[in-house]
């Protein structure tokens, strides 16, 4: 009886550890959908930002989030449009708003993730006032994603294309994993940015901690025709 016992409170034990911490509901209510989940990205005090991209034909149709702290508050780029729904409000990727607005946690990180659905195309906006511009695309974002190596220093020089000026960079740290980063994992990269003449430049530099998992370097570049 003793044995039985003893069986069974270790199958409860792993039944609870295999359990995930939370359920992600990007593709609730949607009847064809492709989940996609990206990297715990670090967060910190000031806003950060990361692309998810859906596959080729598809759209964002749901959006969620795993939270390290419940300190990080999120949210995403939406185009304004009417309805709000796929195709308009969103496009084949989502950025995603992160920022760690309470505690001092070194490792706290979000981790994105994006519903994807079949592309059917979206309405467009009229003026609504005399005189005024419907809400248009001023600005051309592009992303790179840089993989880190472990124990070593890369440098990275981003730019504009030729017809176009910088109006904004960022960069995020990411670790693809199910669980997010430790405190020794995400003091593992550093990355310096300066921005020179129109030209971001990243400096990115990696201990032996990360050896064995998958780290990247995500830069945002925001730009605008000339």
């Amino acid at each position: 009886m003793r044995r039985l016992l003893i069986l069974a409170t270790l199958a409860t034990a792993c039944a609870v550890a295999a359990a995930p911490a939370y359920a992600t509901n990007e593709c609730r209510g949607l009847q064809v959908c492709v989940p996609v989940a990206g990297p715990w990205v670090l967060a910190s005090p000031g806003q950060v930002e990361f692309q998810l991209a859906c596959p080729k034909r598809f759209v964002v149709g749901g959006l969620d989030a795993e939270l390290s702290s419940r300190g990080i508050d999120i949210g995403f780029v939406g185009n304004l449009g009417s309805p709000v729904n796929p195709g308009i409000t969103t496009s084949k990727d989502a950025v995603f708003l992160g920022r760690l607005v309470r505690g001092r946690d070194p490792a706290a990180s979000f981790r994105p993730h994006i519903g994807c659905v079949p592309a059917s195309g979206g309405g467009q906006r009229s003026p609504t006032a005399y005189h005024a511009f419907a809400p248009g695309k001023p600005s051309i974002r592009h992303v790179t994603q840089i993989a880190v190596r472990p124990g070593r220093t890369r440098h990275y020089v981003g730019r504009c294309a030729r017809n176009e000026k910088l109006a904004a960079a960022t960069h995020a740290i990411g670790f693809f994993g199910d669980a997010p980063p430790s405190v020794s994992l995400a003091r593992s990269v550093q990355v310096a940015q300066t921005v020179r003449a129109g030209r971001v430049e990243l400096t990115i530099r990696a201990g032996r901690a990360i050896a064995g998992s998958r780290a990247v370097v995500q830069l945002d570049l925001v730009c605008a025709p000339r």
